[in-house]
């Protein structure tokens, strides 16, 4: 597996591209979670830089979080940042995941694939989910977040 060679710029323009890497899928809205996505940005009162966001299978996101974190495990996302108080970044989404994830908890596929996509953006924030205190404090930003979307 070749990893993409996603532009990495100094100075990005603030902004949120979609990339599809083994999958297929549409949004209903894009230009809104666009908006909101960067809206998360703002609130948490962070400078914003370029965000791009991968779409991949399972056996796609493991093989980048073999080769590039070590980890031989499936996972529904993984962050690369880079630029320290920026939100600027990668965001890779398995949306095999997602839609699994989706169907234990009773939620849609786009309930699900939004929730991730805020988790994204608060680890470019800075926010961490290694400890059980970390853990709370995201999912209650992440459904904050959430109810801002559903709001709109």
């Amino acid at each position: 597996m070749q990893f993409p060679n996603l532009p990495v710029d100094d100075n990005p323009e603030p902004g949120v591209s979609f990339f599809f890497e083994d999958v297929t899928f549409a949004f209903p809205n894009p230009e809104q979670l666009i908006a909101w996505m960067l809206s998360i940005a703002r609130q948490e009162q962070k400078e914003t830089g370029e965000i791009s966001v991968v779409f991949c299978s399972d056996e796609y996101l493991r093989q980048v979080n073999i080769e590039h974190l070590q980890h031989d495990y499936y996972t529904d996302i993984i962050t690369f940042q880079y630029t320290e108080g920026v939100v600027h970044g990668d965001i890779f989404i398995s949306s095999d995941r997602v839609a699994e994830n989706a169907e234990v908890h009773g939620v849609s596929f786009q309930h699900e694939l939004s929730r991730v996509l805020a988790h994204g953006v608060l680890h470019l924030a800075g926010y961490a989910d290694k400890t059980p205190e970390a853990q709370l404090l995201m999912r209650a930003k992440e459904n904050y977040y959430l109810d801002q979307l559903d709001a709109a």
